[in-house]
């Protein structure tokens, strides 16, 4: 989806396909062998869930229940990392007020940098009562709370004997090194909210959106539409870039469908309640057409 000014052209090109919850369930060593299939097969990019913790027992609006492993995506895209080398690396998506910035900063920034710049970062404000309080967030003023995180680790990753006065963050005259590979990191917002449109739009490369179909994603791209034509965007940033995880399997026409809605990528979800091999089939019947 490119942009013109302060309105959204779209551009109706074929999506790239990833794959998303390469840490969800799946045995480490199955892990890395899905990713490594994915990067062969030709799919742009693999992501990570996460929640931290989970309510015990499941209860709404809690997405899964408390047995399922959500391995760090720290540490579960950089042992990707290791045994690829072209593929991208999605964090799909971390819940940013629930993390300490600037911890955050440097494992982001490390894992650029030893990934060879691979990284797709994406975030959200989260929804879940009960892991935010497990993380002493409060659930009030999150969404200002992640606006003001990412600023303050774009600081950190900007240079050095750098300075932060903000309500939530303050340092002054600190350095984090290794800074991350890109020039600037790229960005990607998750959620459907009116806020996180503003967000995409005015701080962000792109925005996410996640179990969505074909009706769902047209009114997600006329939201963004209008918090282009409100609030303008930032020329630095660039085209903003529409991601979507369909909420079923795409079936014949529907990459077609989602491209001419403007979607730039397809984040696809194998099922990680699956079999390795089932998913690994699953990788191979949905590969990229050449």
């Amino acid at each position: 989806m490119a942009l013109d000014g302060q309105t959204l052209a779209l551009d109706a090109g074929e999506p790239r396909i990833g794959l998303f919850g390469i840490n969800m369930g799946a045995d480490p060593g199955s892990m890395l062998r899905i990713a490594a299939a994915a990067e062969e097969a030709g799919y742009e990019s693999v992501w990570t869930g996460e929640h931290i913790v989970l309510p015990d027992p499941q209860a709404p609006p809690s997405p899964a229940p408390p047995e399922t492993i959500f391995v760090d995506t720290a540490v579960a895209l950089a042992a990707i990392a290791a045994v690829t080398s072209t593929i991208k690396l999605g964090t799909g998506i971390i819940i940013l007020p629930q993390r300490q910035p600037a911890v955050l900063a440097k494992s982001l920034a490390s894992l650029d940098y030893v990934s060879g710049g691979r990284l797709l970062f994406g975030l959200g404000v989260g929804y879940l009562e009960p892991e935010m309080t497990a993380c002493s967030t409060p659930m009030a003023r999150r969404g200002a709370r992640s606006d003001e995180y990412l600023a303050a680790m774009r600081t950190l990753w900007s240079g050095d004997a750098v300075s932060f006065d903000g309500e939530f963050v303050r340092f002054d005259g600190v350095t984090a090194n290794p800074k991350p590979a890109q020039a600037e990191l790229h960005t990607i917002v998750g959620g459907h909210s009116e806020a996180a449109a503003r967000r995409a739009v005015t701080l962000a490369n792109g925005w996410y959106g996640f179990m969505r179909d074909l009706e769902t994603t047209a009114a997600d791209v006329e939201r963004l539409r209008r918090a282009a034509d409100e609030h303008g965007r930032p020329d630095h940033l660039g085209p903003l870039e529409i991601s979507i995880t369909p909420v079923r399997r795409p079936g014949p026409g529907d990459v077609e469908a989602y491209a001419e809605l403007g979607v730039d990528r397809l984040v696809l979800q194998p099922g990680w309640h699956r079999s390795t091999d089932e998913i690994l089939a699953y990788v191979e019947d949905h590969a990229p057409r050449p």
